[in-house]
């Protein structure tokens, strides 16, 4: 068994291959003496491939898997070269995104389009149509800020390189920062009822911070609000950072969202909604007294019969009203007999009658009947 020379020879550092594609390693040295043998990651178990005359390794569509460190020995077992190999793809076009948050910065973001698998550098550079300045990248976070832009120029653009052992590419994308325009969302957003008042509420809220508190750069805020439970909102806008609602349900608990949108600019966007907020009006407790009877005014006081005096006396107020109902069905059912009692009187009476007239007219007959001669 041969045995393998760990003596630091030739390095040539990293080599870059394409995935699925064939890789060449070279162990061009002069002293090299053939046949030369490879070893991957000090083993001798190598991915599909072929050696060249000349001592060359092809690694053949070579995959994730044939990555990792190479040595090359000659036929003595003599340490010649090393080369640890990397595998992935050559940059592809960028989807690049752009937020404006207020009119002094820009913020854009991209996703690559191909996964290089592969250490990237990116350089970004934002043009207004007349001259290009940078734009400073944060390579972790995969983004890059221009501050105060010229922000009265109706288009700009943006062009990032995105480059690595394989390649590069430029992709460039076209920005009109009136459209993109969004505030962050208003902050301290808070509900509060307003004493003595049952049906209003007091919604008061702050700018954005990101946003310049300045008057060359006014908004207009959108507050929504409705009943919990209800499905449909009640909105109305303000240029104030607090409002008054004059149309609270009485009694019932609210659900408040405020929104904002630069005044000027009407091509712009409104922010997000604040995070949802509840609020009830101010609602007036009054607590009842105890209902006290008539005798119980003259009664001596106890320290047990005030607390049992309270329901009991609840208690005879039920059980009249309970009596007096009873009296009522009572008497309707009276009522009812009698009326049928009197019904079948008068059936009976106009019966009799009619059997009496109905004699009446027989006698009356017989005594005709007599009275004729014969």
């Amino acid at each position: 068994m041969k045995q393998y020379e760990k003596i630091k020879v030739k390095v040539s550092g990293e080599q870059y291959g394409r995935l699925e594609s064939n890789v060449t390693l070279a162990c061009n040295n002069s002293e090299i003496r053939l046949p030369v043998s490879w070893h991957l990651s000090h083993s001798t178990v190598l991915p599909w491939h072929q050696v060249t005359p000349n001592g060359s390794l092809v690694l053949l569509h070579a995959n994730h898997s044939a990555q990792g460190t190479y040595s090359c020995y000659d036929n003595s077992g003599r340490f010649l070269r090393s080369i640890k190999l990397r595998l992935g793809h050559p940059p592809g076009r960028l989807t690049i995104s752009c937020q404006v948050p207020n009119h002094t910065h820009v913020r854009c973001s991209w996703v690559e389009t191909v996964k290089t698998f592969l250490p990237a550098e990116y350089n970004a550079s934002f043009s207004n149509g007349k001259e290009w300045s940078p734009c400073i990248v944060d390579v972790t976070q995969k983004h890059c800020d221009v501050v105060h832009p010229a922000f009265w120029q109706p288009i700009h653009t943006l062009r990032i390189t995105e480059t690595n052992a394989l390649g590069s590419k430029n992709t460039t994308a076209s920005v009109k920062l009136h459209e993109l325009l969004k505030p962050d969302p208003p902050e301290s957003v808070l509900v509060k009822e307003l004493e003595g008042y049952p049906k209003k509420l007091l919604i008061s809220w702050r700018f954005p911070s990101s946003w310049p508190q300045h008057d060359a750069f006014p908004l207009i805020f959108h507050i929504r609000y409705r009943p919990q439970g209800s499905m449909f909102w009640s909105e109305i806008y303000s240029l104030d950072n607090s409002i008054v609602i004059w149309d609270a349900l009485a009694g019932h608990l609210h659900q408040v969202q405020v929104r904002t949108r630069d005044e000027i600019n009407a091509e712009s966007q409104w922010s997000e909604w604040s995070p949802l907020l509840f609020g009830r009006p101010w609602e007036d407790y009054i607590t009842p007294e105890p209902d006290v009877e008539p005798e119980d005014i003259f009664t001596l006081p106890t320290k047990s019969k005030p607390e049992a005096s309270t329901p009991k006396s609840r208690g005879s107020k039920h059980g009249d009203e309970g009596n007096l109902g009873l009296v009522i069905l009572l008497v309707l059912f009276s009522v009812v007999i009698l009326t049928t009692i009197f019904s079948l009187i008068f059936v009976v009476w106009m019966r009799q009658r009619r059997r009496d007239h109905a004699t009446k007219q027989e006698l009356t007959s017989m005594v005709k009947m007599k009275s004729i001669p014969i």
